[in-house]
């Protein structure tokens, strides 16, 4: 009998993690059964959706109480999934919130089933207590990075290191091919703008970074380009001011390449872009009640960008909450436009923080399905009943 695969993502970010982990499990055993709960990436690689997790991609203390009652539908929905697929293995990818509860409630109805994390909270920025509640939740964790580890240690879970995720997606863009689709000349200077992938980030982070776009052209003859998520394509349109041309996701990896500086909602999208050889600006804002808790209580790192958490540095500029506004942003970004040298040596610093983060090195799509396989062979844990 072929072993039994159960993915599950919550977001469009753990929809194309799940889609590679997919790809990855199929071509080393063809014969591997694969089902889950997942978006359209997923669904692209033969895995279609057991359960409905739209509006899930929640920001914040107060949306996550404005969405409880629909997280707690579809964690129910998915662990009734999981239990009638009956699979060997649950990979739950991200979502922290969504995912513990689902591995929750997988394991208190069936002890037997296997349960892998792949990517953890983010232990080392905010609450470390996190490590203790994933290693009494699940037998093995992914990790992205090595120093991640420690953590857990002390509770005994297991961990592999997989490295970032978007390193091993890596495309090379065609910066030349979009500015000649989109009539740009080669010489012109391009503003990519990149609100996020969360209907809370468009509201509040895309309004500051299109004011910055906008401070930046006063003085400056620039184009200004974005690049809309899928799930949130139509906030985007009706976000965007009107001379700003809205590119589809196809066009992403051009639009990074083309780009001449990137303005961004931190995130995996950064990594994206910096593999791209553009310079970032960064920013991040929270609702106030979810900042004064992660920022008395919770959030311990120096940086928010994981390019900046690996190199221990402020390689590309990054302002969080009351530092991201508009003015700081743009005075960020004007030495990026103006200036070829800066420009080159940002991309040079990022060049080596991606290094630091495993570039070149195995994806980590291969690496997590080694992972999620070794666990597969390990002996089955006794079953409750």
């Amino acid at each position: 009998m072929s072993a039994r695969i159960f993915l599950v993502v919550a977001e469009a970010s753990g929809d194309a993690l799940g889609a590679d982990l997919a790809r990855a499990l199929k071509a080393r055993d063809g014969a591997i059964e694969l089902s889950g709960v997942g978006g359209a990436q997923m669904a692209a690689e033969g895995v279609p959706s057991q359960a409905d997790i739209s509006g899930l991609a929640v920001l914040g203390f107060v949306d996550g109480l404005l969405a409880y009652a629909r997280v707690k539908r579809a964690v129910a929905a998915t662990v009734e999934a999981i239990l009638k697929a009956k699979p060997d293995v649950v990979v739950l990818i991200d979502s922290w919130g969504f995912t513990l509860r689902v591995a929750q409630g997988v394991r208190a109805a069936a002890p037997d089933i296997k349960l892998v994390k792949y990517i953890g909270p983010q232990v080392w920025a905010t609450r470390p207590g996190r490590a203790k509640t994933l290693a009494a939740a699940v037998d093995h964790l992914i990790c992205i990075h090595d120093f991640e580890t420690p953590f857990y240690e002390p509770y005994g879970l297991a961990c592999t290191v997989c490295g970032h995720p978007a390193l091993g997606r890596f495309t090379p863009g065609d910066g030349a091919a979009l500015r000649a689709r989109q009539g740009f000349t080669p010489t012109e200077k391009i503003i990519l703008v990149l609100p996020g992938s969360r209907t809370a980030e468009i509201r509040r982070i895309g309004p500051i970074l299109w004011q910055a776009a906008e401070l930046l052209d006063r003085d400056r003859d620039v184009r200004i380009i974005v690049v809309a998520a899928g799930s949130v394509a139509k906030q985007v349109t009706a976000q965007a001011p009107a001379a700003v041309r809205i590119l589809d996701e196809h066009e992403k990896e051009d639009a990074f390449a083309a780009a001449t500086v990137a303005l961004a909602a931190s995130g995996t999208v950064t990594t994206e872009v910096a593999l791209q050889g553009t310079p970032l600006v960064i920013g991040y804002k929270l609702g106030w009640i979810t900042w004064a808790i992660a920022r008395g209580l919770l959030f311990k790192g120096k940086y928010a960008t994981l390019m900046n958490v690996a190199a221990d540095a402020e390689v590309a500029p990054e302002f969080i909450q009351t530092r991201f506004t508009a003015e700081n942003v743009a005075a960020a970004a004007a030495p990026l436009l103006d200036d070829e040298s800066a420009r080159q040596e940002q991309v040079r610093r990022q060049d080596d923080a991606l290094a630091k983060m495993g570039r070149g090195g195995t994806p980590a799509a291969e690496i997590a399905a080694d992972a999620v396989l070794g666990v597969l062979a390990q002996p089955r844990l006794p079953s409750a009943t």
